[in-house]
Order: structure tokens, then C-alpha cells, then sequence
């Protein structure tokens, strides 16, 4: 084991970035950027959008809950992973009708919240933000699906770091939303988003459909119990068993890990209105130079997992996202709506900071499946960390309106601290499996 590591962080930085330049790396940017916008529209747009409505902050902060359908995704997660739609499993695949199926959701759900007026009709901008963010999340199941099935462990970060920067030209998309928000008015503003979501459908339809790697055991079990048993029970069971003892510390770091992003994120909107940046501005910084600095975090951090090892980055990552928060708490403490410069900066850090942690992560919680449960296994891992921080961060309206923004700002700054003491602690005496170097059979992936 001690040897294959060594090989592997022994390649060259150009054998690294030649993985990218593999058609399988396109599709999984298209579909990173089909699993960003509806969460980014959901989360970060809506919220500006409440906001300049007169929605309070603490209302803001609870309505970012509905985006706990990403957190027990989990529950479903078995059906995507088995469950065949009707024409179009057989169609297209277990994976791409799901894709499909799941994109048409967010479609609808944009086009509800567009003709919608959250001032005057708040539970009718809550029903399109239901099925958006549950659409969403079925799409995120299917997609960590279709992205471990279609590559080798080896090469996950960089799949990895391809999804993020797909992720991250959809909070481009978002910020251009933005913009016109500020020129053609919110409504058509998500009417756009949503033509964008069903282009991404259309797109799905050109992409290859990995060999699915459970249809080899599901014919072994023929009663009720078995087949529950296989599609639900044993994914979690091999966690166990193949964690040990460490399956707590592993199960906290996935847990609070990105504490610090979830907490500060639903009130970097609303602190953008209060302080009174133009809404154009805003959208342009996060459509251009906002996405350059994700771009560049996002490669990064899939090189630096790739030559180093994800560890290593993770612990980089916790660094990073301290000194952004950081950022974001000097903001709030000085700026005005005329320190475009400053906001310019802060948004890039940020941005630099989440490409960076978003690729080592997700590439750390590949890590830990087994391609043959991938669905569930990596909804389970993604839900325990969302329940958790989203949670946590719907209380940051309470939390802001308590302490200000300042305080706020620096107090999840602080999450970071133990992230990096956890990570420390599992790359120095964690088990192979815990660190996620364990060998684990590979099903037949599908080259393009």
C-alpha cells in the first residue's frame, strides 16, 4: 500500500493535468454545472432576492432549510441507485434517466419561482424552492453516481475538480442571473436560469452511460428481505466494518468539515443588500472575476490532491477557508456601497477558498465508497455533513442579528480550527481505511 502511494505522488505535474484533457472531464463539467445552479439559485439568488423584498433576516436564515431535501437525500438515494423509470431506464440508463428525470424537476420548480412574488406570495416562492431544491438533490444523487461508475480512484480528484469547476461556472450563471436581475427584473431572471437547466438536460442525452456496477449483484437475492437487505442495510454495514474504530473521527470530520462555508454563506447575500452594493456589481464580480479565482482553487486543489495526497489538501483547505471567512468579517466591518474594490477581493478569496476545499472534499468522500453502493454510500456521507451544517446554519439570521455581521463573520472563521486538528489527527494515525487509500474493487468504468 506503502508503495502505490509512493508511486502515485512520485507522477508529474503534467500527467496530472493530461486528465483533463479527457472528454469524460467535459461531461462532467456540464453536469457540475447542472448540479450548482439550482442550489445556487435556491440558496444565494432567492435569499438576495427575500431580502430586497423586506424578508428579514432570521426568515431567511429558517428558509434555508428547504435545502435539507440535499441533507436526507440518503432516503431515496437506493431508488436511484435501483429503481428503473418506466421507458426511459431502458432508454437511456440507470443513471442519465435519473439525470433527466431529476432536471426536468428544477426546470419546473425555477419557472414556479418566477412567477412568483416573494413580497406579496411568500408560500407560493416556497413551493417552486421545494421542488428545486428536492429536484436538485435527486440530480446530486444521480450525478456522484455517474461520476465514481465512470472513472478509476485515481483519477476522482481530478473528476473532481472538473465537477467544481462545472459548479462553479453555475454560481457564474448565477451571478449573471444576477445582473439582469437588475435590468430585466427577478422574474425573468429565473425564467433564464431555468432555459439553462433544460439545455444541461438536453445535453445529458450525449453522454455515456457507465456500466452500472450493482446490476452484477442484484439477481443474489431473490426474497423481499434479501433485496432490501442488499439496497439499503449493507451499504451502511460496510462502513463499519471497513472503518473500525475510526468510523467516529472519520464521521466527524465529514461532518464538520465545511461547517465554516454552510454558516457563512447564507448571510453573504443579504449582507451584500444591507451594505448597499448594486445588485449589477455584485453579479458581475461573481460572473467574472469571481469565477477566475474558482477556476484556479478548483485546479489546485485537485492538483495538490493529486501530487500530495487529499489529506494534505484538506488541511490546506481548513487554512484557506479561515483566512476567507476573515475576509468576509473585514467587509462588514468597514465597507460601504462604493468599496467595489474590497468586494471585489473578498468575493475572489472566497471563491479561491470554496473551489479548493469543494475538490479535496469531494474527492475525500469518494474515497470512502464502494463503487458497487456508490449512490448510497456517497448520499449517506453528503447528508450527514449537510443535515449537520445546514442546520446549524439556519440559525446564522438569529446568529447576525445578535452579534452583527462583524462577530458573525469571525465566529465561523473559528469552525475551520478543528477541521484541520481532525484531519491532522486521521492523516497521522488514521487506518488506510480512514485516510481512503484502501484498495476496493473497481467496477468496469465506461471510457469515452
Amino acid at each position: 500500500m506503502a508503495e502505490t502511494t509512493l508511486e502515485e505522488r512520485q507522477r508529474g505535474w503534467l500527467a496530472a493535468l493530461r486528465v483533463y484533457l479527457k472528454p469524460l472531464m467535459l461531461a462532467m463539467l456540464i453536469l457540475g454545472f447542472a448540479s450548482g445552479l439550482p442550489l445556487m439559485m435556491v440558496f444565494s439568488k432567492l435569499s438576495y432576492w427575500l431580502r430586497d423584498a423586506g424578508i428579514d433576516r432570521t426568515t431567511i436564515g429558517f428558509m434555508y432549510w428547504i435545502t435539507l431535501a440535499y441533507t436526507i437525500k440518503f432516503l431515496w438515494a437506493p431508488a436511484v441507485d435501483r429503481l428503473k423509470l418506466p421507458v426511459l431506464t431502458a432508454r437511456f440508463g440507470q443513471r442519465r434517466s435519473w439525470m433527466m428525470t431529476a432536471i426536468a424537476g428544477t426546470v419546473i420548480g425555477l419557472l414556479v419561482i418566477a412567477g412568483s412574488d416573494p413580497a406579496t406570495n411568500l408560500l407560493g416562492t416556497l413551493a417552486g424552492a421545494f421542488l428545486l431544491a428536492y429536484s436538485g438533490a435527486t440530480l446530486d444523487v444521480a450525478i456522484d453516481a455517474w461520476r465514481i461508475e465512470s472513472a478509476p480512484r485515481e483519477e476522482q480528484a481530478n473528476m473532481a475538480a472538473a465537477y467544481v469547476l462545472g459548479y462553479r461556472f453555475a454560481i457564474m450563471a448565477s451571478g449573471f442571473g444576477l445582473v439582469l436581475s437588475d435590468y430585466i427584473g427577478w422574474h425573468l431572471s429565473f425564467a433564464v436560469m431555468g432555459a439553462a437547466m433544460a439545455v444541461c438536460g438536453a445535453l445529458v442525452l450525449l453522454m455515456r452511460e457507465p456500466e452500472h456496477a450493482v446490476k452484477k449483484r442484484i439477481s443474489q437475492a431473490t426474497s423481499l428481505a434479501g433485496r432490501i437487505g442488499e439496497a439499503i442495510v449493507e451499504p451502511f454495514r460496510q462502513f463499519v466494518v471497513r472503518l473500525g474504530p475510526w468510523l467516529v473521527p472519520v464521521f466527524l470530520l465529514v461532518a464538520f468539515y465545511r461547517l465554516s462555508d454552510f454558516t457563512m454563506g447564507v448571510m453573504a447575500s443579504p449582507l451584500y443588500s444591507d451594505i448597499g452594493f448594486e445588485r449589477s456589481i455584485v453579479g458581475g464580480i461573481q460572473a467574472g472575476p469571481g469565477v477566475i479565482a474558482t477556476i484556479a482553487g478548483g485546479f489546485l486543489g485537485g492538483l495538490i490532491a493529486f501530487r500530495f495526497g487529499v489529506l494534505q489538501a484538506m488541511i490546506a483547505g481548513a487554512v484557506i477557508t479561515f483566512l476567507s471567512n476573515g475576509a468576509f468579517a473585514l467587509l462588514a466591518s468597514q465597507a460601504t456601497a462604493q468599496d467595489n474594490l474590497q468586494l471585489l477581493v473578498v468575493i475572489s478569496a472566497d471563491n479561491v477558498a470554496a473551489g479548493f476545499v469543494g475538490t479535496v472534499f469531494i474527492a475525500y468522500l469518494s474515497s470512502l465508497t464502494d463503487p458497487v453502493n456508490a449512490a448510497t454510500q456517497y448520499a449517506l456521507l453528503s447528508s450527514l455533513y449537510a443535515f449537520i451544517n445546514k442546520f446549524i446554519a439556519g440559525w446564522s439570521g438569529l446568529m447576525a442579528d445578535a452579534v452583527g455581521y462583524t462577530a458573525f463573520f469571525l465566529i465561523t472563521a473559528s469552525y475551520a480550527i478543528p477541521a484541520a486538528i481532525l484531519v491532522a489527527i486521521i492523516l497521522v494515525f488514521g487506518s488506510p481505511a480512514a485516510k481512503g487509500t484502501a484498495r476496493q474493487q473497481q467496477p468496469q468504468a465506461a471510457r469515452t
